[in-house]
This record gives C-alpha cells, structure tokens and sequence, in this order.
C-alpha cells in the first residue's frame, strides 16, 4: 500500500509539472522526394537552432535544392535555387560543435567556409556516421562541424536523394543532382515546451 501511494504521489507530481520536461521543436521538410520530419536541439545549439527557425519561419528554405549530393557521405541544401541563385543570408553564427553531438548517420549540421564560425544557411544531412566531422578542438583544423538536429521520419527521403546521379552543373564543377530535388516547403510542425 505504501508503494502505491508513493507511485501515485510522484504520478501526481509529474503531472503537475509535465512543463519542466520539455519537448524539442519539430520542423517538416518537403521535398520533391518525400517528406521529412528533422527534431531540433536548442538545448545544445541554442544559436544554430535559433539561426535554422529564423531562416524556416522567414520562409528562406522554401523553393531551394539540394545542390550537392555524395554518395556515402552527405546531402547538402538550404542555399540556392533551382538556378543557382544564392538566396539571401542573414549574419554567420557562432560554431557550436563542442556541444558533444556527433555526426552520425541522419543527423543534421550545419555547412561552412574553412572559417570555423562562417555557418549562414547552408545545411547537410549525414547519410553515414561522419567522425572526421566531429569537434576536437578549439582550433582551425579541429572545431568539425555543429549537429543541431536529426531526422526523426523520413530517413529514406534523404537514402533516395543519396542515389541520384551527380554531376557538374551551375557554379559547379561536381555532386550537383542531374535531377532538380526541390525543398519545396519547411515549417515548424511542434514549438518547444516552456519549461518553468
């Protein structure tokens, strides 16, 4: 009996304060090759991921492609149109890859210069574990490149984008898809919860 008041008891308290636990934020991805689902981590990217919803409630990811595909690698995006325009960027952000992420195999970070703190817009998804990505120092060579997100549905999408034919194509000379794969339309499906 004790027990059971005790379960109850902290039942009660969990319910009471659901807010404390809060849910990372959820952004929908349309593409010309499916739909995917991409959950973001604040709590570890809080500028990469404030950055990435500027650039989805301004509207800025819809309409681009993914212009550089390698097999076995990664699918990159975010940064043009389907006629190579680049589209309009807001300042660079601090990199934020010593948060302890990983690029692993469907997760997402964010694409930039040899200038470790020169991320914009641009974005890829890892399609394989990608170590020599990862932070592992505070130093040119080693700061990697910051994980901010993950696909949580969707992971085929980004497997059938990784098996188009590349080539050269616009301002370059190799990975370009020979087929046009528009984002047609990103948008945050679930906000994060407030915690108290």
């Amino acid at each position: 009996m004790k027990k059971l008041i005790t379960a109850c008891a902290i039942a009660l308290l969990l319910a009471a304060n659901s807010n404390v636990f809060a849910s990372n934020p959820k952004v929908r991805m349309e593409t010309t090759k499916g739909v995917v689902v991409i959950e973001l981590y604040p709590d570890k990217a809080p500028k990469t991921v404030e950055n990435f919803l500027r650039y989805v409630n301004e509207g800025k990811y819809d309409g681009t492609i993914f212009h550089r595909v390698i097999k076995r690698f990664m699918n990159q995006g975010g940064g043009f149109t389907p006629d190579f325009k680049k589209v309009e960027t807001f300042a660079p952000i601090k990199n934020e890859a010593d948060n302890g992420l990983k690029n692993k195999r469907g997760t997402i970070a964010m694409a930039r210069t040899g200038d470790p703190h020169s991320a914009t817009n641009q974005f890829f998804v890892n399609t394989v574990d990608n170590a020599f990505l990862d932070h592992t120092s505070k130093s040119s060579r080693g700061w990697g490149y910051c994980v901010f997100a993950t696909v949580v549905d969707g992971m085929d999408v980004m497997d059938r984008i990784a098996k188009v034919k590349t080539g050269a194509n616009g301002p370059f000379s190799k990975d370009v898809p020979m087929e046009e794969i528009l984002i047609q339309k990103v948008s945050v499906i679930e906000e994060a919860a407030k915690s108290e």
